[in-house]
């Protein structure tokens, strides 16, 4: 783990829910093991290699104690352009020697983002029941892209092969912050308590982040360490320096460590061994990945937004798990909720799923 107290060079930070090495109902079951159904088949995970993408398939995947085979595409441009709605690129040759789609055919595919389903598709004609699909996220081509459509729930799908979570899936497990738990780093081990994480985004299709958002959300961890806490800082590829700035001068030097892209990315220790967390509005999965740890979770609310994200935020407000990060803290506070893994909840579901086709098909 690469972190320090002061500044470190500036470069292009990798993605916070970028694939770590290596949500929805009830207690997560242990990842791994032959006693799980498919722990011993074969899993496909079909992306366009993005990273935010991908994690959520391979969480899903290790929930089943599968070691998935990945599966990048990159269609030229026309199909790239009629994505998801049109063919998969030609050129991939589907089902012939030489192509990656080939058999023997898996037991299970997991696909997500727009560019992924034509390929699902293609692999669920020429493989038949042979292989279960499952998409991660709404295909928009409807419900019988897939054998199981997991979204969540403020895209308001539904159906009988819909299921939503609070949260996208990701590959924080219980067992896994459990590990990054027990030993963590001098750097962080030292540091006074409480320990804050704070997990920048930044602008997308909804949200802009202005100067003035930068003071507010300053002026709010200038708050906290007044308070005496210490302060945990990661941007993603998104964070503008502004907004990185602000918060790393209102964080004392002598209580920070901060990750700008110099070696290894310490997101998961970080995430782990929070006392609480701030977490900027923009991204659904460092949202739900905070979630997991069932610490007190702070959302920063740039300007902007969209119905949708109102939604998702609410319903984590509703659920328990996260509190609108105050202008000004005057006292540091405290809550508890059952973490959240929708990796878990969706590895159940498709379990229960693949043992009755098998059923069927046997």
């Amino acid at each position: 783990m690469s972190g320090a107290r002061g500044r470190q060079p500036r470069s292009k930070p990798t993605p916070p829910d970028a694939p770590i090495q290596a949500e929805g109902k009830g207690k997560a079951s242990p990842a791994g093991g032959s006693k799980r159904p498919l722990a011993a088949k074969t899993v496909w995970v079909i992306t366009d290699g993005k990273a935010g993408m991908e994690v959520q398939c391979v969480g899903v995947a290790k929930a089943l104690g599968a070691e998935p085979v990945i599966k990048r595409v990159a269609p030229r441009w026309l199909w790239r352009f009629f994505a998801p709605w049109g063919p998969a690129d030609p050129a991939e040759r589907i089902g012939q020697e030489g192509s990656q789609f080939a058999p023997p055919w898996p037991d299970l595919a997991i696909a997500t983002g727009r560019q992924s389903i034509p390929y699902l598709r293609a692999l669920r004609r020429q493989a038949g029941k042979a292989t279960y699909t499952v998409v991660i996220q709404n295909p928009r081509t409807g419900s019988g892209t897939a054998d199981l459509i997991c979204v969540p729930k403020h895209d308001g799908m539904a159906g009988k092969n819909i299921l939503t979570t609070l949260t996208a899936p990701h590959g924080f497990s219980p067992e896994l912050l459990a590990k990054l738990r027990k030993s963590p780093p001098p750097e962080i081990s030292s540091l006074p308590k409480p320990h804050i994480m704070v997990a920048l985004g930044g602008p997308n299709a909804v949200y802009r982040f202005t100067q003035e958002d930068e003071a507010r959300l300053a002026h709010s961890i200038a708050s906290l360490a007044e308070l005496g806490a210490s302060f945990m800082i990661t941007p993603s590829r998104r964070t503008p320096s502004g907004l990185l700035d602000a918060v790393i001068e209102a964080a004392p030097a002598d209580r920070r460590l901060v990750w700008e892209g110099q070696g290894e990315n310490p997101y998961g220790l970080y995430l782990a061994n929070a006392d609480q967390l701030i977490v900027t509005a923009d991204s659904v999965n460092m949202v739900g990945e905070a979630c997991a740890t069932g610490r007190p979770v702070y959302v920063f609310k740039p300007h902007g937004g969209s119905a949708k994200f109102v939604w998702f935020h609410a319903s984590l407000r509703q659920y328990g798990a996260t509190r609108t990060l105050p202008d000004r803290f005057g006292a540091l506070e405290t809550w508890t909720y059952a973490p959240l893994d929708s990796a878990a909840d969706i590895a159940r579901e498709i379990e229960r799923r693949w043992l009755e086709r098998q059923e069927t098909v046997s």
